[in-house]
């Protein structure tokens, strides 16, 4: 039997009776009624809506209890891009005063020009996400994702009390909601002496959380929304993605004043700053009140105010020229070294590491800080059993600030570097100039399998189709591949024996490494992962030599007679090929059948551009950037990746960006695909 229509406005007035005491309550503060009411209210819509399913609507109030478990998030593709927000490094007064000159010098305002007027901001540390309202209901929530592409977690944010399930009217028709969610800290604790109570009881799979951020990460992330609502979620906004109808806006701050209008929870401690000063003021302010505020933050935000001028500022590298993430100095702790270890990175890179007594720094426990290199090491003068200040900041790796050295009670010797690689054993190496020791068995090391496997295997060096990432993974971490020359010896079998490996597959990469064994000289030197080797000097270092095998027996003076081959280059090839280990892999690999064409040294050809600095930019009409970039080298130009007063030339194509503004600056001569042409025609006769 259908409703009567006294029990549709009874519903109506429970939905702007509840939706008015859950805004007064979550975003106010200023209740209204007591809880005891507000539950009668509730249960009487929950019992209305049980004997009358039809009167259910996607923002009735008792969708905040959650709903059905779901089996996994259905991806959401963002409308506008959730674009990330370029981090300020210099932690002090200066950040601010380093982007207010960015601004200003993008915008071409000189010193007499007035202020530029921004919005500063708390910057949350929690989880940013999407809310989309469609004629003032809320019917999707998404996190950010990838900026692109995220994971919908409606059912979850509607569980959050601040976020409204109906906007009022006067709203936008569509509007996008973005902002951050996050969990206060005393609501932290209580979760968490809530989890202790469990875990006393032996309640299995329960565990504290680390830090208030990732339980709200993790909260929005559960497929179960009853356990979303289980832990105390906030919400506060701070921008916008789609916005359709409604009214113009001019100002940043205009919109979140509309925000609040509408019922969106936006933070009281925004604030309108006219220039660098004001800036630097507002991140002072904040900095001295962080350790009260009742939520976790990491820095501030810096926003031009004007929509005009944001418009006028744009992108760069899909970050926002108009505004930037200012940090706060990291949180600190005092600990003790117990060892101090090497690692060795992907790419040969020896770190020294110092193993720590646990300590809590900035919301997870730390056991490890990075020492950087020997210098930074010896510098602070590290030693095992030392007492030592660690610092975290946010997501990046501890690190010991440094020694209190005062509380030294052993006698410790100092830090050296190993001279072998503690993984494989090959020597280690300090090149002239540099701050770092690296492994040189490259092609032999464990620690760097995985990246000499990708390298070896992307399109520019022997183009091995189908050798992924996850796949160089599988057959590393399943000890299937431990030298190079091991892809050479794969099967059928070992292949359909890894996870979502099927027959087919496997089979196409048979056929792709098959391929791949007949090469050219140039592409399998730049194949082998040699330290400042790239394609230009692999293809100088075949066309000086014809052959492999004299690459590998030349001397660092022969090596110095290839072009644009320095020092620092010839020692690093020459002591690649001094390794027993490399030279052993390189001998497998043509015993495997790796071939390609060798013959007498070529002659000298002209190169009308030799030291010659080009720049490309932008997307030409006919060649792609890899075709340029190799007619530009043939000709004996260096193809630059930035525009400096040593670029001669930036050919430029459509859609070019800030190097093109940059050349514009310098004067450089700009070119487009036809001049480029031109510039490479061999002159005329007489």
């Amino acid at each position: 039997m259908p409703a009567p229509p006294a029990l549709h406005e009874r519903v109506a007035e429970l939905h702007r009776l509840l939706h008015h005491h859950a805004h007064r309550y979550y975003v106010l503060d200023e209740p209204e009624i007591p809880d005891a009411e507000y539950d009668h209210l509730f249960q009487e819509l929950q019992q209305i809506e049980a004997q009358h399913p039809e009167l259910r609507t996607p923002d009735s109030p008792t969708l905040r209890v959650g709903g059905k478990p779901l089996e996994g998030f259905a991806k959401v593709r963002h409308r506008v891009p959730m674009l990330s927000i370029r981090t300020e490094t210099d932690i002090e007064a200066s950040g601010a005063r380093n982007f207010d000159a960015r601004v200003r010098r993008e915008l071409g305002l000189g010193e007499s020009d007035p202020p530029i007027e921004y919005v500063a901001e708390l910057k949350f540390d929690g989880l940013a996400v999407n809310l989309r309202y469609e004629d003032g209901v809320l019917v999707q929530a998404a996190t950010r994702g990838d900026g692109e592409v995220g994971e919908d977690v409606t059912q979850n944010i509607r569980t959050i009390g601040q976020v409204p399930l109906r906007l009022p009217e006067g709203a936008p028709p569509v509007l996008e909601v973005r902002g951050e969610v996050y969990m206060r800290r005393d609501d932290f604790e209580r979760l968490n002496e809530l989890q202790r109570e469990k875990i006393a009881r032996g309640l299995r799979n329960e565990k504290t959380f680390v830090n208030p951020r990732n339980a709200a990460a993790g909260a929005v992330r559960q497929l179960d929304p009853q356990i979303a609502r289980q832990r105390p979620l906030s919400f506060f906004a701070y921008g916008w993605g789609e916005i359709a109808g409604g009214p113009a806006f001019t100002r940043h701050s205009d919109v979140l004043e509309a925000f609040k209008g509408w019922g969106l929870p936006v933070s009281d401690r925004i604030r309108r700053a006219r220039g660098a000063d004001e800036l630097v003021a507002y991140h002072e302010a904040v900095g001295r009140e962080r350790d009260q505020l009742p939520f976790d933050i990491d820095g501030v935000v810096y926003k031009v105010d004007s929509l005009a001028l944001q418009r006028q500022l744009g992108f760069v590298t899909r970050e926002p020229r108009w505004a930037v993430a200012h940090k706060f100095p990291a949180q600190e702790q005092v600990t003790t070294v117990e060892s101090i270890d090497i690692f060795v990175g992907r790419t040969g890179k020896l770190t020294p590491v110092a193993r720590l007594k646990p300590v809590f720094v900035g919301g997870v426990t730390v056991t490890n800080a990075t020492l950087h290199n020997e210098d930074e090491a010896r510098r602070k003068d590290v030693r095992v059993g030392d007492a030592v200040i660690v610092r975290r900041a946010g997501d990046v790796i501890p690190e010991v600030v440094s020694v209190l050295a005062h509380e030294r009670r052993h006698e410790e010797p100092p830090f050296s570097m190993p001279h072998r690689c503690p993984v494989c054993g090959s020597a280690a190496v300090r090149e002239e100039g540099e701050a770092d020791w690296r492994c040189t068995g490259g092609l032999f090391c464990g620690a760097q399998r995985k990246q000499a496997l990708l390298h070896f295997a992307q399109r520019r060096a022997l183009d091995i189709e189908g050798l992924g990432e996850r796949l160089v993974d599988q057959l590393v971490d399943a000890n299937v591949i431990r030298v190079l020359p091991d892809l050479y010896r794969l099967g059928l079998a070992n292949l359909v024996a890894l996870d979502r490996m099927g027959g087919k597959s496997a089979a196409n990469l048979l056929g792709a490494l098959e391929n791949s064994k007949q090469t050219t000289l140039p592409r399998f030197l730049f194949a082998l992962g040699i330290r400042h080797v790239g394609e230009a000097t692999a293809r100088d270092l075949a066309r000086h030599f014809g052959s492999l095998d004299a690459v590998m027996q030349a001397s660092v003076d022969e090596l110095l007679q290839v072009p644009d081959v320095g020092p620092v280059v010839a020692q690093s090839i020459h002591t690649f090929f001094q390794q027993p280990h490399n030279r052993e892999v390189v001998e497998q690999l043509r015993a495997l059948g790796v071939q390609w064409p060798e013959g007498e040294p070529a002659a000298r050809v002209p190169q009308p551009l030799a030291g010659v600095t080009v720049v490309l930019t932008g997307t030409l009409p006919s060649l792609s950037r890899d075709e340029a970039k190799a007619l530009l080298e043939a000709a004996g130009a260096k193809v630059a990746g930035s525009v400096s007063k040593k670029t001669a030339y930036v050919v430029a194509g459509a859609e070019a960006g800030s190097k093109l503004d940059k050349a514009r600056e310098l004067g450089v001569a700009i070119l487009d695909e036809e001049g480029l042409r031109s510039l490479l025609a061999p002159p005329a006769n007489g």
